[in-house]
């Protein structure tokens, strides 16, 4: 029934509600809504599966894939020596690069104009040039320069043979270094940017040195973007560390193709252990990712990401707490 405001309420006392007579509302309140249904989705959703199902089945039925030549090679020496290099030099290269990423970064947002110009030559160069190319430059360093040292510019000089300084292992350190910085100062520089320029002005007006400005208030609303970002090259910086092959470093991948020359037969099986663990190093940062975003993201939305147990326990507590009863289509 449905009442205008010149008309009179009802005599009988019944509620104004503008529904149609025999519809009860607290029936209505009792019966749940059923989402919109997405018929496309599920279809789509269906041919995934199948063809996953395929894929797995080919996985597991193709014995070409050798899986258990693959689960004798899994923890072999040679392959944990060749992983433990890779995590060597990953982990000395993200620290090297992130370091030297803050200089660099901070020389180009400097107000020298040589430091400027010398840091955006320095990120363009290293962007340009392929990360092989640089391996192998720092590779025949030694036909350059046989012998590196400090002294007086056309003095004498203390110097030494750079085959006996730089090793291989810091060669390929190096090499991956100076790529990666280029690329990490471009990563801060975007973070301190980010930062509201009204933070700048403020630690300006309360006379707080430049250094102390950005070190104690700066960077740290700066590494909320820094931070992810960063990590994310350091999955880029775990499969560009294969490279390290082509100067006659063993690595994960360089030890998977010596074994592969060494006992052809087993090629395929090599390249599922290096495969599978370059996975493994990738979804652990991938985790660490997600917490270090997690964390960063505090003060700066309204409920932080739920975690992967956090969403199991939601989902398991929403099906337990669903009522039973009439459906509304």
């Amino acid at each position: 029934m449905t009442h205008r405001p010149d008309q009179a309420p009802p005599a009988d006392g019944t509620a104004v509600t503008g529904l149609p007579p025999g519809i009860d509302l607290k029936q209505l309140a009792e019966r749940k809504v059923l989402p919109l249904r997405h018929p496309v989705r599920w279809v789509i959703t269906a041919l995934v599966l199948v063809l996953l199902a395929n894929f797995a089945q080919t996985l597991f039925t193709n014995p070409s894939w050798e899986w258990a030549k693959v689960s004798q090679w899994f923890f072999s020496p040679a392959i944990l020596k060749g992983l433990q290099l890779t995590l060597l030099a990953t982990a000395i290269s993200a620290v090297v690069s992130f370091l030297g990423g803050i200089v660099v970064a901070l020389a180009r947002l400097s107000g020298n104009p040589v430091l400027s110009t010398l840091s955006w030559l320095y990120i363009w160069l290293f962007r340009s040039v392929p990360l092989i190319l640089v391996l192998i430059f720092l590779f025949n360093l030694g036909n350059l320069y046989p012998s590196v040292g400090i002294g007086v510019p056309f003095g004498p000089q203390l110097a030494v043979p750079t085959f006996t300084l730089l090793s291989p292992l810091v060669l390929g350190v190096i090499g991956l270094s100076l790529s990666e910085i280029a690329y990490c100062a471009e990563i801060v520089r975007a973070g301190v940017l980010a930062v509201d320029q009204g933070q700048h002005e403020a630690a300006k007006a309360l006379g707080i040195p430049q250094r102390r400005q950005f070190f104690r208030i700066v960077l740290p609303q700066a590494l909320r973007s820094i931070v992810p970002a960063f990590v994310n090259q350091i999955i880029g910086l775990i499969k560009a560390s294969s490279l390290l092959f082509y100067v006659s470093l063993l690595d994960l991948f360089g030890v998977a193709q010596n074994l592969g020359s060494t006992y052809p037969t087993d090629i395929i099986p090599l390249l599922v252990v290096a495969t599978l663990w370059y996975l493994i190093l990738t979804s652990a940062i991938s985790i660490v990712q997600f917490y270090i975003e997690r964390f960063y993201a505090r003060g700066s939305v309204r409920e932080l990401p739920l975690t992967p147990l956090q969403r199991i326990r939601r989902t398991v507590a929403g099906i337990r707490s669903t009522p039973q009863g009439n459906t509304i289509a």
